[in-house]
């Protein structure tokens, strides 16, 4: 069995190693500007997380090699390169009944496409299922373990992907059919995680937390199901558990983001300071662009989209928040319905 990687950021690697007993051949592909002789060579990373990969990984630019004959394509580029990266494999030949797991969190800017849809824009035919779920890259790489589910309109596949991938103690995978619901709250909850970073910066205290939790999670649901999910897949693990994840802990890059921009740095500052990708960052534009098009409030998202994209204070972000026009809580037969 061959796995091929593509992707040489921090959950790539980590999946590459975490996955490395599972597959009797494993490719890492990525550009060959971001591959450097430590990692093609001795198969290790030290940033953003230390990484050592197997002395039998292969790590190259070359990704006709990479893909060819692979069992499985483990997709984990940044959501602005999804696209770009699908164009290349369609020139590459992807075998398109080869399952193209995508990992990546986010909406494409632009198109409002969930990933699936950029994938499918470019590679009709493929298979295609999504990774999603709690999966902080420093509590795997750890030993730690966790749960994800793996989604594909056909459920055959995402078994295939289950019982291949799945890791015993360590990684234990969920299969489910709702790609949407998946998608979705896999990228959306990484805008509340930059808003849970930021209330934790400026001590805002449990209470506070507790309410931004249960308010963005609303904004979630309302969104994902307006676009076609199953409300029950957003309090599963790719919605609420990885909110919790990603909304408790400072080892998730988007809580970071929240804190620094508590701190009141700019974030342009903070994501050359960070070194790597916060998928929030984007997210929380396209967010607000999706929930105008579609007429669903979204106040936490649009209050980091301003703390991010604008010259507003911390002050300004909580205050708008809280002295939002006063409202019913929604039921959830309402949200759902």
């Amino acid at each position: 069995m061959k796995l091929t990687v593509l992707g040489a950021g921090c959950w790539g690697l980590t999946l590459a190693w975490l996955m490395n007993n599972n597959f009797d051949d494993i490719y890492v592909w990525g550009r060959e500007c971001d591959l450097n002789d430590d990692l093609i060579l001795n198969k290790h990373c030290s940033k953003p997380l230390e990484v050592q990969l197997d002395k039998r990984v292969v790590v190259t630019s070359d990704l006709k090699s990479a893909i060819n004959n692979a069992d499985i394509v483990l997709s984990v580029v940044a959501t602005a390169g999804v696209r770009s990266v699908c164009e290349q494999l369609k020139v590459a030949g992807l075998n398109p009944n080869t399952p193209l797991v995508n990992a990546s969190k986010g909406l494409e800017l632009g198109t409002l496409m969930r990933m699936s849809e950029v994938i499918k824009d470019v590679l009709p035919e493929q298979k295609v299922v999504i990774l999603s779920g709690p999966t902080l890259a420093k509590e795997v790489l750890m030993g730690k373990p966790t749960a994800a589910s793996v989604a594909c309109e056909d459920l055959k596949v995402a078994e295939f992907v289950q019982q291949t991938c799945n890791v015993p103690n360590k990684f234990r995978l969920y299969t489910n059919n709702d790609v949407i619901g998946v998608e979705l709250g896999g990228s959306l909850k990484n805008v509340i995680a930059i808003a849970s970073g930021f209330a934790h910066e400026m001590q805002l205290g449990d209470n506070c937390l507790g309410s931004l939790l249960t308010r963005g999670m609303a904004e979630i649901v309302r969104l994902s199901v307006k676009l076609g999910a199953n409300p029950s897949t957003l309090y599963g693990l790719s919605g609420i558990g990885d909110l919790i994840a990603t909304c408790s802990s400072p080892m998730s890059r988007n809580y970071t983001v929240g804190a620094m921009l508590g701190q009141g740095k700019k974030i342009d500052d903070i994501l050359n300071e960070l070194g790597s990708v916060a998928e929030g960052v984007k997210t929380s534009k396209a967010v607000c662009e999706l929930a105008k098009k579609l007429g669903v409030e979204v106040p936490v998202s649009e209050a980091i989209h301003d703390a991010v994209y604008t010259d507003i204070t911390p002050q300004e972000v909580l205050s708008k928040l809280m002295n939002r026009k006063l409202k019913k809580e929604e039921n959830y037969d309402k949200v759902c319905g």
